[in-house]
């Protein structure tokens, strides 16, 4: 994940996500094409599960993805303000996907 996020970020050390979003440009779409692409770190998920007392394997992919998927519908989270815009998307869809699923069986892991 490191060569990865400096290969395509630029920036240096491993990452949990990296979103590639091609709603840029629609019309190189095709029906059935991926519109989104997310490299997840399992081995970021699975250290950040836990040392985290408030988190598991399980939260930090739902994490991962929500947050790659927040960032291809336009949130950025470069600036302070902006960062602040991602976190409570990220609060909120947490919520939504923990009242309607049980992560862990999703993401069934031992850790």
């Amino acid at each position: 994940m490191a060569k990865a996020n400096a290969d395509y970020v630029g920036h240096q050390g491993e990452t949990d996500v990296i979103t590639f979003s091609y709603f840029d440009d629609p019309e190189s779409l095709f029906p059935g094409d991926v519109a989104v692409e997310l490299l997840i770190c399992i081995d970021v998920a699975l250290k950040e599960g836990t040392q985290r007392e408030d988190s598991s394997y399980a939260e930090e992919m739902t994490l991962y993805i929500l947050h790659g998927f927040l960032h291809s519908a336009g949130y950025d989270d470069l600036t302070p303000e902006a960062r602040r815009g991602m976190r409570r998307g990220e609060r909120r869809g947490m919520e939504i996907l923990r009242k309607e699923f049980d992560l862990n069986k999703v993401f069934n892991v031992q850790a």
